[in-house]
């Protein structure tokens, strides 16, 4: 059995590896790091109206962009690419090596981190200087806004590869996987205004992860008042950290139980 050491060695090996494979690919790297940019900038041009004093569509947009962009970049890009990879004998040939399901994982964890850095990056950017967001202001708001990201990134990719093997094959994955995020996109106050939503929308989007990124992500960019704007009248920070750690200790557990090299 690899030491702890070892694991840790072969999972970040894999994890830059795949990062230069996925450079070498450019659509999805267009997809990935600039379709939530292009996104943001049809959004933020078209819907310019003020939903509360001081605050736009569009600072409010780019808060549940940054959300979405983790469940993008984690689970929707995971539970795509994992069966494709099972289907063309990638893991297979992995499963005769070294790496152990814990450096596959941890290797997959470290592409997504990458990736979601930049994303977020270039929203961040962008949207300061086109959509007049405002960063955080206190050390406690950054903060925030870090475990988020972290706790956000890892429960994203754990679920990501939790999900993979609902995919008959690599061929379908993505159309299992795209309408379940869109979906959770437009429940969880991504293109909308949560509360605008139906009460029954607002219960649903409650039970997963994305609506409490997004609540999540709002209270770290928009001002500290517009709390009485949420369901709840605050932001309920420490709800949220609980319901992303419950998903990703179930996220985990599954993953482990349920991942496979291979379809036989």
């Amino acid at each position: 059995m690899n030491s702890l050491k070892e694991i840790i060695r072969i999972g970040l090996l894999r994890g830059s590896l795949e990062f230069k494979q996925f450079l070498r690919q450019r659509e999805s790297v267009v997809f990935t790091l600039f379709f939530p940019v292009i996104l943001l900038f049809i959004f933020g041009t078209v819907f310019k109206d003020t939903i509360a004093p001081g605050v736009t569509f569009s600072q409010y947009f780019v808060a549940g962009m940054i959300a979405s962009g983790l469940v993008n970049t984690g689970f929707q890009q995971l539970a795509i690419t994992i069966p494709m990879e099972r289907d063309f004998g990638t893991l297979k040939r992995l499963r005769g090596t070294p790496m152990s399901v814990s450096s596959y994982f941890i290797g997959k964890a470290l592409l997504v981190t990458i990736l979601m850095i930049i994303q977020t990056a270039l929203l961040l950017l962008f949207g300061t200087l086109m959509f007049g967001l405002n960063l955080p202001t206190s050390p406690t708001l950054w903060w925030n806004f870090t475990w988020l990201v972290i706790l956000g990134s890892a429960c994203s990719t754990i679920l990501g590869i939790a999900f993979s093997v609902v995919p008959k094959s690599g061929r379908g994955a993505s159309a299992v996987v795209s309408p379940i995020v869109i979906i959770l996109q437009f429940f969880s106050g991504v293109f909308f205004v949560f509360t605008s939503l139906p009460s029954w929308m607002q219960q649903f989007a409650a039970l997963f992860p994305l609506k409490w990124l997004t609540q999540g992500m709002r209270s770290v960019f928009l001002p500290a008042d517009f709390a009485t704007q949420e369901v709840a009248g605050s932001w309920e920070v420490g709800k949220t950290a609980i319901i992303l750690i419950i998903w990703l200790i179930v996220g985990l557990i599954f993953s482990i139980r349920s991942f496979k090299w291979s379809r036989e």
